[in-house]
C-alpha cells in the first residue's frame, strides 16, 4: 500500500512537469550524437545502449538506469565495479569474500549478474575496467532483455571498439600510498580504409591498507573490426584476464552486534594459503548488416572458458571473553565453458498511422560446469574448524585442504526467443512492450555421492511500459517487469534432488518515473518503485505454495551531466526498505545511501574534484544479528593538463580518513573500510 499511495502522489504531480520545462524542448536531432560526459541525456548507439536492444533515448526507457563512460572512470580512478557502485544509487557492494564482484541491486544480492557487450559474464571473479567505453546499470527485473536472473538489475560492460579515423595511441601508468601500481595501454590504427585494429592491455601489482594483503593481476584484449561491404561490418575480439591475489575476508563480528574494532589492518588468514587465481579467456564474433534505413540484423557468437580457484582460512566467530578465535576453511575449483549465440532483428515501420520499432531476437548458450569443494583439516583437531588465540602475529596450526565435500558437474541449455515493439501513440504517448520465452534445462552428475538430476524450466518473462511526454525533453513513465531465477541458483550449485521439483523464484517489479533533460547535457531521473521476490514452497501434505519472501519498496534520485561550462556534477540518492517474509530486514541493503562527485574546471588546464558518499547502516547477513555502522567518505581529485597534452592526476580517497567498513559477506567477515590514500596517474597519448 505504501508504494501505491507514493505512486499516486507522484502521478498527481505530474502535470506541473511541463512547468519546469524549456517550452522550446529539446530537438530529437540535437541529441543524436553521444556526448562523452553527460550521458544521461544523450541519444546512445544500439551496440552502446542495452536497456532496449534499439537505439532509443534514455528518456525514452521507462526504467531506472545509470551510465558510467570511460571518461568518469578514469577521473574518480574507479578499478573495479566495486568503486562505480558505490556512486550507483540503488546498489551497494558485498565483499564477495575477498575473491569476487558481488552485488545487491534494489534488494537482490547476485554474484553472476553480470553481462559484457550484452552477452552473460557469470564466473565469480573481479571484473577488469581497462577496456570499458562505458558501464550500463540498469535496474530493475529484466529478464526480457537479458534472460534468468536481473531479479534486482544487471550490470553491462561495454567495450571499446576500434575506430577506422586514423591512429592513435595513449598511456596510462599510476601508484598509490599503498604500493599499489598499475599501467594500462589504449592502441589503435586504422590499417586502411575498410579495417582497423585496437588492443587494450592493463598490468596491476596489487596492495592495499591490509597486512598480507598482495597480488597481480593483467588482461590483454585485441579487436578486429573489418567493413566487408559499405553496409556489412564484421568485429572479433579476444581478451585473456589472469588474476592472481590474496584472499582477504575482513574481521570478525565481536559478540557484542558490531565488527570487532582495533584490526583495521590485521589480517585474519593464511598468507601463503589464502589464494584464489583465475585464467579467463574470452572471444567473440560479431556482424552487423543493414538491409536498409529501417532494416538491420546483428548476429554474436561467443566463446568463454574460466578457470578459477580459490582457498581461504578465515574467522568463522570470536569469543571476547576468551579472546579466542574459531577458524574454518575451504578450498573451491570451478571450470566453465560458456557457448553463447545471439542474433537481433530489428525493423522500424509505419502501420495504421503509428510509428514502430520491433525487435525480435533468439539467443541459445550452453554452459558446462565443474566444481568441486574440499573442506580444510587442521591438524589438531582433525576437523574444518579449531580455536586459537588472538594474538598478533595470528598462529595457525597445521592443516590441509583434504577433505572432499563437494564434486559436481552441470550442464546448462537455454533456448530464447523474445520480441519487443516501441509504438508511438500519438503526439504525447510512448508504449513499450515485450515478451521472452526461456527454456532452460539442467543435468547435474552429483560424482561424490553418486547421483544425478535435472531439471527444465519454461518460463515466459513480460515487459511493459508507458511513456507520457507532454514536452519533448520531459517523460513520466509506468511499468512492469518480471524475471525468474531457476533452482540450480546464480551458480548451478543450489540445485538439489528435493528442490528439483520446484518452481523457480520470480521476481515482479513495478516502476514508475519522471525524466527531465534540463537542458542538453544535464538530465534528472526519479523513480518509484516495487520488487516483490515470489517463491514456491512445498507443505507437509505434498502441496506447492506460492509466497513472497522479501519485498523491496524504493525511491531513487539521480542527476548527472554539465550544470555548467565549467561544471560537472553526479548525484545518486536511494532509500530502500527492504524486508524478508518473516518482516526481519533483508541483509547487506542500507536503507539511505547517497553520493555525489562535483568536477569544476578553474581552467582549461586546472579542474579540481570533490566528492562524497554515505551508506547507511546495513546487517551483515539475514540473522540481523551484527550491524554494519553507516559512514560518511569524501574523496577528492585535482587534474592538470600539461601544454603537451599530459595530463596528471591525483585522486585522493578517504580524504577525512573516516575509520569505516566499506563491506561485508556474513556476521563475521567484514571488510575495514582504507584509510587515507592517494592515487597519482599520469597520461600521455602519442
Amino acid at each position: 500500500m505504501r508504494f501505491f499511495a507514493a505512486s499516486a502522489l507522484v502521478l498527481s504531480a505530474l502535470s506541473a512537469a511541463p512547468a519546469l520545462a524549456d517550452d522550446g524542448g529539446i530537438e530529437a536531432d540535437e541529441t543524436r550524437v553521444m556526448d562523452a560526459v553527460a550521458v544521461l541525456g544523450t541519444y546512445l548507439a544500439n551496440e552502446k545502449f542495452s536497456g532496449t536492444k534499439t537505439q532509443t533515448l534514455i528518456i525514452d526507457v521507462p526504467q531506472s538506469l545509470s551510465v558510467v563512460t570511460r571518461e568518469q572512470i578514469a577521473e574518480q580512478a574507479f578499478t573495479d565495479i566495486g568503486d562505480v557502485l558505490r556512486y550507483t544509487p540503488g546498489a551497494s557492494v558485498g565483499q564477495g569474500e575477498g575473491h569476487r564482484d558481488q552485488i545487491t541491486l534494489r534488494g537482490q544480492n547476485s554474484t553472476a549478474d553480470f553481462f559484457i557487450d550484452g552477452l552473460r559474464d557469470d564466473v565469480q571473479y573481479f571484473r577488469p575496467l581497462y577496456n570499458l567505453d562505458q558501464i550500463e546499470i540498469l535496474r530493475g527485473s529484466n529478464a526480457m532483455i537479458f534472460g534468468r536472473g536481473g531479479g534486482g538489475g544487471v550490470v553491462n560492460r561495454v567495450t571499446k571498439r576500434p575506430d577506422f579515423d586514423g591512429d592513435s595511441a595513449s598511456l596510462s601508468v599510476s601508484a598509490d600510498t599503498f604500493g599499489e601500481m598499475s599501467g594500462s595501454l589504449d592502441y589503435n590504427t586504422a590499417l586502411n580504409e575498410t579495417s582497423a585494429f585496437r588492443v587494450n592491455a592493463f598490468a596491476e601489482s596489487l596492495n592495499n591498507h591490509r597486512d598480507q594483503f598482495g597480488g597481480d593481476r593483467f588482461a590483454i584484449n585485441p579487436t578486429f573490426a573489418a567493413k566487408l561491404a559499405p553496409d556489412t561490418h564484421l568485429l572479433l575480439s579476444y581478451e585473456f584476464v589472469d588474476d592472481d591475489r590474496v584472499v582477504d575476508r575482513g574481521v570478525p563480528s565481536d559478540g557484542s552486534g558490531a565488527p570487532l574494532e582495533g584490526y583495521d589492518t590485521f589480517f585474519f588468514g593464511s598468507a601463503d594459503q589464502n589464494r584464489t587465481t583465475l585464467q579467463a579467456n574470452i572471444a567473440r564474433a560479431r556482424l552487423d548488416h543493414r538491409f536498409s534505413d529501417t532494416l538491420s540484423v546483428n548476429t554474436t557468437l561467443q566463446y568463454a572458458d574460466y578457470d578459477k580457484v580459490y582457498q581461504n582460512i578465515y574467522a568463522a566467530s570470536y569469543d571476547m571473553g576468551a579472546n579466542a578465535l574459531t577458524l574454518d576453511g575451504y578450498q573451491d575449483k570451478t571450470g566453465r565453458e560458456n557457448v553463447i549465440f545471439q542474433t537481433n532483428l530489428v525493423s522500424e515501420f509505419t502501420m495504421g498511422g503509428l510509428a514502430h520499432t520491433l525487435l525480435v531476437g533468439a539467443e541459445y548458450a550452453d554452459q558446462a560446469s565443474a566444481n568441486s569443494r574440499n573442506d580444510n583439516v587442521f591438524a589438531d583437531t582433525n576437523d574444518d574448524q579449531t580455536i586459537v588465540a588472538l594474538s598478533r602475529p595470528l598462529t595457525l596450526p597445521d592443516f590441509a585442504f583434504s577433505q572432499p565435500v563437494r564434486h559436481r558437474e552441470s550442464d546448462v541449455q537455454v533456448l530464447s526467443f523474445y520480441a519487443q515493439d516501441q509504438i508511438d501513440l500519438g503526439q504525447y504517448f510512448k508504449l513499450i512492450a515485450g515478451v521472452r520465452f526461456d527454456r532452460f534445462g539442467i543435468d547435474v552428475n552429483d560424482i561424490r555421492n553418486a547421483a544425478r538430476f535435472s531439471r527444465t524450466d519454461e518460463e515466459i518473462s513480460p515487459r511493459l511500459g508507458m511513456i507520457y511526454k507532454p514536452v519533448e525533453n520531459v517523460s513520466a513513465y509506468a511499468s512492469y517487469s518480471k524475471s525468474f531465477l531457476p533452482r540450480s541458483g546464480d551458480q548451478f550449485l543450489d540445485l538439489t534432488d528435493a528442490n528439483s521439483q520446484l518452481e523457480p523464484e520470480e521476481f515482479d517489479n513495478q516502476e514508475i518515473g519522471i525524466k527531465w533533460d534540463i537542458h542538453p547535457s544535464l538530465s534528472l531521473t526519479a523513480a518509484l518503485f516495487r520488487l516483490d521476490r515470489d517463491t514456491t514452497e512445498r507443505t507437509a501434505d505434498g502441496e506447492d505454495s506460492f509466497v513472497t519472501t522479501s519485498q523491496t519498496e524504493g525511491f531513487e534520485l539521480q542527476l548527472g551531466g554539465q550544470a555548467s561550462d565549467r561544471w560537472r556534477v553526479d548525484v545518486g540518492y536511494s532509500y530502500l526498505d527492504s524486508e524478508l517474509a518473516d518482516g526481519s530486514a533483508r541483509s547487506q541493503v542500507p536503507t539511505h545511501m547517497f553520493s555525489v562527485w562535483n568536477r569544476y574546471d578553474v581552467s582549461s588546464q586546472l579542474g579540481l574534484g570533490l566528492g562524497v558518499t554515505y551508506q547507511d547502516e546495513q546487517f551483515a547477513s539475514a540473522s540481523n544479528a551484527v550491524t554494519v555502522p553507516d559512514f560518511t567518505r569524501v574523496d577528492a581529485g585535482i587534474f592538470y593538463t600539461l601544454r603537451n597534452g599530459t595530463a596528471l592526476q591525483l585522486n585522493v580517497e578517504n580524504l577525512l580518513d573516516e575509520d569505516y567498513y566499506a563491506a561485508a559477506h556474513n556476521d563475521n567477515n567484514i571488510s575495514p573500510g582504507a584509510p587515507l590514500n592517494a592515487r597519482l596517474t599520469i597520461r600521455t597519448a602519442f
